[in-house]
């Protein structure tokens, strides 16, 4: 497929057999870092004001077409894009892992959730080895133990596979400034997919997420999450700019 450009970022979607394929290949024969980026209207709104950010998407080796926002975007600009969740592929690896006997870490979320994810994972998957740590209290401030405590795990445990539950771009961010500690390892921040995968929080039905309007059944549960939607609408309406090539006011949302 086709690179695409969206909101200036080069953007090179892929189907959900190629991202499975690529990774497992990468896993069979890992070289230097391997970042899947998961991408939502929310998360390009903030590329569109944080550089640093950016350029992690820019080179992301896999950028996952992940929000509903994503592929309505693509038909308004006149390209089909494949969505593939953020769920839906951590719950792929799991499989592959269990298959290759692959070791995963799974780091962040609620106190104790991503032990408890590891294992349930290790009772469903025994042929893998897992292991959980919250790792962090607040990724926006790391402490230096927090850090070395994860690097340490990670030198003795060697994954293959990590998972980062921190929410976005926070996560990302974290991930690349520290990618010299990852190296041979594919790393996914994968946001709130701990609390569905740990029932914290329920996912939406499935004619709700085929319908794209998971954000609003979340939005149902967590009512406190209304200001992030508001991003919704600034994404929305940068996308009518690029599609419009008019220059509206910087100032608007």
């Amino acid at each position: 497929m086709k690179k695409i450009n969206l909101l200036s970022i080069n953007i090179h979607p892929i189907s959900k057999e190629i991202i499975l394929e690529q990774i497992k290949k990468y896993i069979l024969n890992p070289s230097g870092f391997f970042h899947v980026v998961s991408l939502n209207p929310e998360n390009m709104v903030t590329s569109q004001e944080n550089k640093e950010f950016r350029k992690v998407i820019e080179t992301g080796q896999i950028q996952l077409i992940d929000g509903a926002g994503i592929a309505l975007a693509g038909k308004i600009l006149g390209f089909e894009v494949e969505r593939f969740t953020g769920v839906d592929l951590m719950r792929e690896l799991m499989r592959l892992a269990n298959k290759l006997r692959l070791r995963v870490v799974l780091i962040g979320g609620k106190p104790n959730l991503a032990l408890r994810l590891a294992q349930c994972y290790q009772r469903a998957y025994g042929q893998a080895k897992f292991f959980g740590l919250e790792g962090i209290k607040n990724i926006k401030n790391p402490l230096a133990p927090e850090e070395e405590n994860i690097f340490s795990i990670v030198s003795q445990f060697k994954p293959h596979i990590i998972f980062l539950s921190f929410g976005s771009p926070a996560q990302e961010l974290w991930l690349d400034r520290h990618k010299s500690h990852f190296t041979g390892i594919v790393c996914m921040g994968v946001g709130g997919a701990f609390d569905y995968l740990g029932g914290v929080v329920p996912r939406g039905p499935n004619f709700i997420r085929s319908l794209g309007l998971e954000w609003l059944f979340r939005l149902s549960v967590e009512p406190w999450r209304w200001r992030r939607q508001l991003r919704l609408i600034k994404f929305l309406w940068l996308i009518l700019k690029q599609k419009t090539g008019k220059s509206f006011s910087s100032n608007f949302l």
